[in-house]
């Protein structure tokens, strides 16, 4: 097998093998921009290595020397040379981008002997002991797992020793010092000396970034994004071009369009005289990329023109690497560039506007997750105005967060775990930080700009961030960050912008986003492509409203239970369960009918003719009834009852397990008088809308809870439907309506072709069915659900992902059951995973006609529907 591509044998097609980077530099390659020669050890020489834990073996050792000898030709310089030295990167590249998360080399190749030979060569010693300490740095953290803090303690004290503000004040006799410095701390570490040997430099490298492909921040950032464990990463070997030979070379990334806004235009950031790593890292705030107009303004053409022309060719905005050396572009990679979803769904439009991609290739690249970032919250204007502003730093990624603060990742990690809302601060995030930076509602950094670590995967998540905040020197060991005079201590409170770049003291009140256009303008395409339908789970009037601006089709779940806990209601509610008889039964049902019909009215009105399907009442009865002794004592008086005689019925209604017990259908058989006030009132509702908008056409679709069996189906059917009928007799007038079910019963799915004879439609009540297939209940399960994922015992929380091999075989065959019968009757899901992408998938697969989720869920649902077209 060939483990080894050179850039030019390769295409943007061969991903999976060459990983994205080293696809994408072939691609480059072949296009003839101006990419470094180099070549590509493929995912497979990875996972090799991985399944073997040895050394590269002697195979892929001559491989790879047979490519560097080819590179040595090409560019006429030797690995090792001592006139004319061939430096070169080792850089990962998985099949998708993970920004940071592996490693990367720079400068391999340098020694002892090397450095001499580049410093005759360029007549620079200064930039040749720089590009040596870098690689004496990278490789000892990378290869040899030496704390990088080691050696950048010692340049800071140097620094520090010598009056040196920055980097660039050093010069060459300061770097052999340091030089030395480093090699000191590389044999003290490793108990041997760095090795002078190019070949063992580049073999250990190798092996170092196959190996980073399972370290922990790797593995971490897999598990949040979804990515595969077995794809292995490539390792890309280029010749070294230098952005820090001197004020006419620098390094840079940027994006064909802003990552956070979607505004068009080139978006980045630059240093001069500086390597890749110092822009991604944030170890020094880069300058916008417009000013490089003015220092290289043939460069900087040449770099929108590039740009231009990649975006084009790979359709979409891209995030490209790039280095100057002496006034000369090269381009080291480019990528399909992370961005936030605002900008994401504004590009799409962007990109289908300007005929480049197509309505249905937009709708493939939104991720359904994308739609709850996409309205950020932002604070509350009114309380921003006696908000005290004490930093402020580059708007890296937006929304607004408030929480306490905490210097490590590990103290936020430990915080956010007590369930506290926390805010990460660092000087500058890296890749080790990402379990901190995960649990965080905002992340602030005081180095690094907008395309530094914290930056890019601040936006892939969606929180909040703030970089480059000069200002804020943050103290690890004294757990503290001092701006100018002020002092925050780990716990204090603080309140992050991430749109402005504004950090404020203490807590502020903050509101949802409002990016409804951006939203409705995918949400529109994606219904013309949409198969099943997408109703909401409401039934408040700002619940409904919000479901139909999001595109709803109707109401597929309202829930009748919660309108008797207003404070009127609520007593009217403990009034019937405390009822001794007939007549006292039927005073407060009648108060709760009136109540009922003005809710009913109210949705009918609002939804204007679409679907509306309402449960009648479900939970048990106690759930109602007072809890506290204040509460018990105000219904003693206002029902005129003893104390004793409602703690005698509060006892009576207690159930070893309400929730299997007394409830839903089982309620309207013992006392049928709570189902036909509620039919009689969504009725009696219908027919006054109706009357007053005669052009609507309302049809009430009721839905009977907790249904197990064809026998209470039909008895409680035939006791509605004599209620309906003799409203119809009273009022003269007729409408349609349906009578249906929920299916949360396993009996109910296996027997679901004869309650098909009395059902007008269904819709799977997946909460419950889990609770009733699984045996956990819904309530408790928290206490040991995380548990049995730890152990494998589950892959997932059966509550939030349908279980395809139990619960969805129940529901496939209710489904085949019922279509059997009668295929016209509608099938939903009405249940939590109704909102679930993941399930949406498998629900589409067994032929259900719609699901129904919560408002703010309705955007991605239609999505995914529309992407598993």
């Amino acid at each position: 097998m060939q483990y080894v591509i050179d850039f030019f044998d390769g295409s943007k097609e061969q991903n999976d093998l060459l990983g994205g980077k080293g696809a994408n530099l072939a691609e480059m390659t072949k296009m003839k921009l101006p990419v470094p020669t180099g070549f590509t050890i493929t995912t497979a020489a990875c996972l090799d290595y991985l399944k073997k834990q040895e050394k590269v073996s002697n195979e892929l050792n001559e491989e790879i020397r047979q490519h560097v000898r080819s590179m040595e030709q090409r560019t006429r310089k030797r690995l090792g040379d001592g006139v004319d030295p061939l430096l070169v990167s080792v850089r990962s590249g998985s099949k998708f981008s993970m920004p940071g998360m592996m490693d990367t080399i720079l400068n391999l190749g340098l020694n002892d002997e090397t450095v001499l030979a580049l410093t005759q060569k360029t007549g620079d010693a200064r930039f040749a002991y720089d590009c040596y300490r870098r690689l004496l740095q990278m490789f000892g953290d990378v290869v040899c797992d030496i704390d990088k803090n080691r050696f950048e303690e010692q340049l800071d004290f140097y620094k520090s020793k010598n009056g040196y503000t920055v980097d660039t004040d050093m010069q060459a006799d300061d770097w052999k010092e340091l030089v030395a410095v480093y090699k000191d701390i590389f044999l003290e570490v490793t108990h041997r000396a760095f090795p002078q040997d190019p070949y063992e430099q580049l073999n250990l490298a190798v092996e170092a970034v196959f190996r980073s492909w399972n370290n922990r921040r790797a593995i971490t950032y897999r598990r949040l994004h979804d990515i595969s464990d077995s794809l292995g990463t490539a390792v890309n070997i280029q010749e070294m071009v230098f952005g820090n030979f001197g004020t006419e070379s620098g390094t840079g990334v940027a994006f064909t369009r802003n990552p956070a806004t979607g505004e068009k235009g080139i978006f980045g950031e630059f240093l001069l005289n500086a390597q890749g790593e110092d822009v991604v890292a944030g170890i020094r705030t880069p300058q916008p990329i417009s000013e490089l107009e003015a220092l290289m303004p043939e460069v900087y053409q040449e770099f929108l023109k590039l740009g231009h022309l990649l975006e084009r060719h790979y359709k979409d905005m891209q995030d490209i690497e790039f280095t100057i050396e002496n006034r000369k572009l090269y381009l080291l990679q480019t990528r399909k560039g992370k961005r936030t979803a605002k900008s994401s769904f504004k590009i799409c439009i962007q990109l289908v506007e300007e005929g480049i991609i197509s309505k249905k290739e937009a709708i493939q690249r939104i991720n359904p997750t994308m739609v709850t970032q996409l309205l950020h919250p932002v604070f509350e204007p009114e309380y921003l105005k006696n908000a005290e502003v004490f930093a402020r730093g580059l708007p890296a990624s937006p929304g607004a967060a408030s929480g306490a603060i905490y210097f490590t990742a590990e103290n936020a990690k430990k915080a956010s775990e007590q369930g506290e809302k926390v805010i990460l601060i660092r000087q500058e995030t890296s890749p080790e930080d990402i379990e901190g930076m995960v649990v965080s509602e905002a992340i602030v950094t005081s180095r690094g700009g907008m395309t530094s670590h914290a930056a890019v995967v601040a936006r892939g998540m969606g929180v909040c961030c703030v970089a480059g905040c000069e200002e804020i020197y943050v103290d690890e060991f004294l757990e503290q960050a001092t701006v100018g005079s002020v002092i925050l201590h780990q716990g204090d409170t603080i309140s992050v912008d991430g749109t402005t770049g504004t950090i404020y003291h203490g807590s502020i009140p903050y509101v949802d986003g409002d990016e409804w256009q951006l939203l409705e303008t995918i949400t529109n395409w994606a219904k013309e492509e949409a198969s099943i339908g997408v109703k909401a789970n409401a039934e408040t009037p700002i619940d409904i409203q919000t479901a139909l601006k999001l595109g709803a089709e109707g109401i597929g779940l309202a829930r009748t239970e919660h309108m008797f806990f207003g404070e009127e209601r609520i007593g009217e509610m403990r009034k019937m369960i405390l009822a001794q008889n007939e007549e006292s039964l039927m005073a407060p049902l009648n108060k709760l009918k009136e109540f009922q019909k003005e809710d009913f009215r109210a949705m009918f009105t609002l939804l204007k003719g679409k679907a509306c399907t309402i449960r009648l009442l479900d939970p048990p009865l106690h759930e109602f009834l007072p809890q506290t002794v204040e509460e018990i004592n105000h219904l003693a008086d206002e029902t005129k009852r003893t104390v004793a005689q409602i703690n005698y019925r509060i006892e009576e209604l207690h159930e070893q397990n309400p929730m299997l017990g007394h409830r839903g259908c089982r309620l309207a058989v013992t006392t049928p008088q709570i189902y036909e006030m509620q039919v009689a009132a969504i009725i009696e509702s219908a027919i006054e809308v109706t009357q007053l908008e005669e052009d609507l056409v309302i049809v009430p679709e009721i839905m009977i809870p907790l249904i197990g069996s064809q026998e209470e189906m039909k008895w409680l059917r035939e006791r509605l439907e004599q209620t309906i009928q003799e409203i119809f007799d009273q009022t003269n007038c007729v409408i349609s309506y349906k009578i249906g079910t929920m299916l949360e019963i396993p009996r109910a799915c296996l027997t679901a072709e004869k309650i098909a004879e009395e059902a007008d439609f269904f819709s799977f009540g997946t909460n419950d069915l889990t609770q009733l297939t699984y045996g956990f209940s819904r309530d408790d399960s928290g206490k040991f659900i995380a548990a049995y994922q730890d152990n494998k015992l589950l892959k997932e929380d059966p509550f939030q992902h349908i279980d395809e091999e139990g619960v969805g075989a129940l529901m496939k065959i209710a489904v085949d059951k019922i279509r059997n019968f009668d295929p016209s009757i509608k099938i939903g899901v009405c249940g939590e995973v109704g909102g679930d992408p993941q399930s949406i998938r498998f629900l589409k697969k067994i032929g259900v006609d719609y699901i129904s989720c919560s408002p703010y869920r309705i955007p991605s649902a239609i999505l995914t529907i529309a992407q598993e077209q």
